[in-house]
């Protein structure tokens, strides 16, 4: 199949034409410049080419997308939200393939190519979550690039089997050893730590850990973390998402932890949640020389009735949260969301020129950084050279 398509805005502005063939951009030329053919034809409008947004926090086993309305009236604490979570899901009936492939089906249609979605395991549901995942990355394969993160939401070392449970997950196929606050949740941060770690010497694969403890308790941890990615030589391997001790306010706490993630080569994942006090401060970050990637985090489900997929909406929230004014950092947004994350995820970086992919989004907008400030629900999907998304609802085929 080729496909022409015509006046569609470069990052510099000018206007460019596409040809796209047997899902690969064939050709490229100014706007109009290339010829017509028997091939049809799309109109561009102006539109900014960008490349597929990469959600690198999720949480596709949790969404009750398309289910009915479910009451919430829980205490706001992590324990008791994890704990009715894990009792109550399946009985209410969220299926675990059906709610993932909702998700993954939503977030295409709004621009996400890739993702990596943390994945619930514990010793109540099992594998049941992560199998039903596993289904649905298996769907979707040729539309949607998946890691999936072994996540012990309730606790690791704190509830026995666990630790063999993520084992499990991992020889299933899972990508990502996961872990959540070490101190507070598992009340070990020693015995959780060395599991991961001891997991992700065993299968070969990377470790992503929920880092939400505050100030001194959140570094404590932290210096944990990087303590043994060294000494284990897992520089790059290792990602902490949210690190909330990051945006602390004590004197001196936080300059030394930023050096000592540079020179581990670690992560970190912000989501830039509205109600957050404490966050870490992407421009500060940046700087140091830390990878920063973005995640939309929990989309609808049983902790609250927020969120969309739409990677774009949660890249204007994130500068919101860090008083991103400036076209230059609002543009630097785009890049953690874009391409930061294709390189977490190991993705090729995508640009629009001849031998690439065609996968991309064209949004309506003058310059990226108006895309970030007022993120346009017209836009249109690309996967494979084909139209797979319109205005964020699957095209019909």
């Amino acid at each position: 199949m080729s496909v022409t398509i015509r006046n569609v805005r470069h990052r510099d502005g000018s206007l460019m034409d596409l040809f796209l063939e047997d899902g690969i951009i064939g050709r490229t030329g100014p706007g109009g410049s290339l010829p017509d053919g028997s091939e049809p034809s799309v109109d561009g409008a102006g539109y900014l080419l960008l490349p597929l947004f990469n959600d690198c926090h999720a949480h596709l086993d949790k969404t009750v997308m398309g289910m009915d309305w479910i009451v919430n009236d829980l205490p706001g604490s992590l324990a008791a939200l994890a704990a009715n979570e894990r009792e109550n899901r399946l009985a209410l009936g969220a299926d675990p393939y059906r709610q993932c492939a909702r998700h993954i089906r939503a977030s295409l249609a709004c621009g996400t190519g890739g993702m990596r979605s943390h994945i619930d395991i514990d010793t109540t549901n099992g594998l049941a979550m992560m199998e039903g995942a596993l289904a649905a990355r298996e769907e979707y394969k040729d539309l949607f690039h998946l890691e999936l993160v072994a996540f012990p939401q309730s606790g690791l070392v704190s509830r026995p089997g666990t630790v063999e449970l993520v084992d499990r997950a991992l020889a299933l196929g899972a990508d990502v050893v996961g872990g959540v606050d070490p101190s507070s949740m598992d009340r070990d941060s020693k015995g959780c730590l060395d599991a991961i770690f001891s997991l992700a010497q065993k299968h070969g694969k990377p470790v992503d850990i929920h880092l939400h403890e505050p100030a001194e308790l959140g570094a404590y941890d932290m210096e944990e973390i990087i303590t043994r990615t060294k000494a284990l030589g897992m520089e790059g391997k290792v990602s902490i998402s949210h690190a909330f001790c990051l945006g602390s306010h004590i004197a001196g706490l936080v300059p030394p932890l930023l050096e000592k993630l540079a020179e581990a080569g670690i992560t970190i994942i912000t989501c830039g949640q509205p109600q957050l006090v404490t966050f870490p401060h992407i421009q500060e970050v940046t700087a140091a020389g830390i990878r920063v990637c973005c995640g939309n985090d929990n989309i609808q489900d049983l902790w609250s009735h927020f969120g969309t997929p739409d990677m774009l909406q949660r890249a204007c929230y994130i500068s919101m949260k860090n008083s991103c004014r400036r076209d230059r950092d609002l543009e630097m947004v785009l890049d953690l969301c874009t391409r930061s994350g294709a390189q977490l995820l190991g993705l090729e970086p995508w640009e629009p020129v001849p031998g690439s992919p065609a996968d991309f989004m064209l949004v309506r907008g003058v310059c990226h950084a108006q895309c970030v400030a007022q993120p346009p629900h017209d836009r249109m999907v690309f996967r494979h050279g084909r139209l797979y998304a319109r205005n964020c609802t699957v095209a019909e085929a």
